[in-house]
């Protein structure tokens, strides 16, 4: 085998937090953000865009707090191409170990329009806005926006505008998807030979999804010289979301022989961040999704499952525990015991303390009397739900639903509020609605439904329900689950949940402390 060398290092910066988070309604708290950067620098990402300091005072501290914690990534702040974005980027990044400063502007013909920059008026901004980044940190990586529609000379001219003023990385954008693999590949090489200064800079990538291609846009662009991968966990971002960290990991893992570079991720912990991100975001991950997709290693066919049995090589391409899969799904029951929940728990990649412990494993037994058999999946839902740590204002006592045979339902809920029970009957248009109606009867809000999502943990009848909720009020959006086997009180639940999260965000919000106060979407 050749020996490795630098040349063959491809770098993962990671966008979950920043990119990832402005797909609408994935907003994240300052604990989610800080725990799924905890993972991303556990699991070997390299560089961390923890967010867009300027963009809010959530942001800000999410950034300052990931900057002070990481051990291993570089940490890296979104800025546009202003002072004051630069200078609060810095602010928030400085005390990591290893800071970064990414400013960028949009340097297509539409881009450029917006600020109403002539081509030597932003050439010129290019140059004071990175010069001065690069007065601040040794760090400085520089985006022109929309990238993949910019003309060939004026793009060209500005990379090497940027890379005189000191950025170290250089980053092409395919802001909106729009590009092609060959043309990918292309770019990137024509970059390389013809721009004075591109040899002592490493250039990157970042794809967007809207023509299904990222993910083969990126690995093209490595191909013709990208040494950096922009990426997210299952995709998530704007529109049809960014190129997926676990496909490009893996593309370049199994598929060597033809791809020779690699990464530094521990694609064992792949599967845990995925669903940790999933829950946190409120985005499920389509079950055929490639890697982290329920069915990803599923077999259901019959000439599938022969082969399978006799050689799992024939059908599939990578093993489970690649990315952290038990490899099977073993259930447990009523019997069980602590110690065995715990060994389970550690199997699935969760290290718990005994008090999470306690909690989970309350509700395994309680689950336990109602399932015949508990499935690894189930035991992850439990995790999801023990995980929520958010202080209750609101909190279901007891609800009953009838339902009539046009539709029509009723529930009768008992809810607690602030420490006194509450009692409402409402009436709806399935048991679903009159329960929700009963909520509002209860706790009054204006908070409008954007997503009201069922999945089945498992299979058969008897399966846990996972409902995933979204709710926005006055700009300010928060996400609710609960996994139940019964589908109304799950949803019961993850509506109150959602509730609560959004009465929190309004009381430790404050001016300027809406993500959505600055507009930034669709950068890159």
């Amino acid at each position: 085998m050749t020996q490795a060398t630098d040349k063959d290092r491809v770098w993962i910066f990671d966008t979950t937090l920043r990119d990832g988070e402005q797909s609408p309604g994935a907003t994240m708290t300052h604990n989610e953000k800080l725990e799924i950067a905890g993972l991303l620098d556990e699991m070997g990402v390299d560089i961390i865009e923890a967010g867009f300091p300027i963009a809010s005072e959530g942001d800000f501290k999410a950034v300052s707090e990931i900057a002070m914690n990481s051990e291993h990534s570089v940490i890296c702040g979104l800025a546009r191409a202003n002072f004051a974005d630069i200078d609060r980027c810095w602010e928030a990044v400085q005390h990591a170990g290893k800071p970064r400063i990414h400013t960028f502007i949009g340097t297509s013909p539409l881009h450029r329009a917006i600020p109403n920059l002539t081509r030597d008026e932003m050439a010129d901004k290019i140059h004071e806005t990175v010069t001065h980044a690069r007065n601040l940190c040794d760090n400085v990586q520089w985006s022109p926006m929309d990238a993949t529609r910019t003309e060939w000379d004026y793009l060209a001219r500005v990379v090497e505008i940027a890379i005189k003023a000191g950025a170290s990385t250089i980053n092409i954008p395919d802001t909106v998807g729009y590009t092609a693999p060959v043309e990918s590949a292309d770019l990137i090489k024509r970059l390389i030979a013809e721009v004075p200064g591109a040899e002592d800079v490493i250039f990157a990538t970042h794809c967007h999804n809207d023509l299904g291609m990222a993910t083969a846009n990126s690995l093209a662009a490595v191909a013709g010289g990208a040494r950096q991968i922009e990426c997210t966990i299952n995709g998530l971002g704007e529109r049809a979301g960014n190129t997926a960290l676990e496909e490009v990991v893996m593309a370049l893992k199994v598929r060597h022989d033809i791809m020779p570079w690699h990464t530094a991720i521990d694609t064992r912990k792949i599967m845990h961040i995925s669903r940790r991100v999933a829950t946190v975001s409120g985005f499920a991950v389509q079950f055929n999704k490639a890697i982290v997709g329920k069915n990803a290693f599923a077999h259901e066919s019959g000439i599938h499952q022969d082969g399978m049995l006799k050689n799992a090589e024939t059908f599939e391409i990578m093993r489970p525990e690649d990315v952290g899969l038990s490899g099977t799904s073993l259930p447990l029951g009523k019997h069980s015991g602590r110690a065995a929940l715990r060994d389970k728990l550690n199997t699935l990649g969760y290290e718990v303390g005994d008090n999470q412990l306690k909690d989970i494993f309350v509700r395994f037994k309680e689950l336990a009397d109602r399932k015949k058999e508990v499935f690894d999946d189930d035991i992850l839902a439990l995790v999801t739900a023990a995980s929520e740590s958010d202080e209750h204002r609101l909190e279901i006592v007891s609800l009953k639903v009838t339902c009539g045979t046009a539709g029509q339902a009723e529930a009768v809920l008992e809810m607690d509020v602030d420490g006194v029970e509450h009692q409402a009957t409402a009436q709806g248009d399935g048991p679903v609605d009159a329960t929700f109606k009963a909520v509002r009867a209860i706790h009054p809000n204006a908070a409008r439904l954007q997503l009201y999502q069922v999945n089945a943990v498992t299979a058969g009848t008897d399966a846990q329900a996972t409902v995933s909720v979204r709710l926005e009020e006055d700009g300010v959006i928060s996400t609710g689950q609960s996994a139940n086997t019964d589908t109304v009180v799950a949803s019961a639940e993850a509506y109150v949940h959602a509730l609560n999260r959004l009465a929190i965000r309004r009381e430790k919000s404050g001016p300027g402390t809406d993500t959505r106060e600055i507009s930034y979407k669709d950068v890159h």
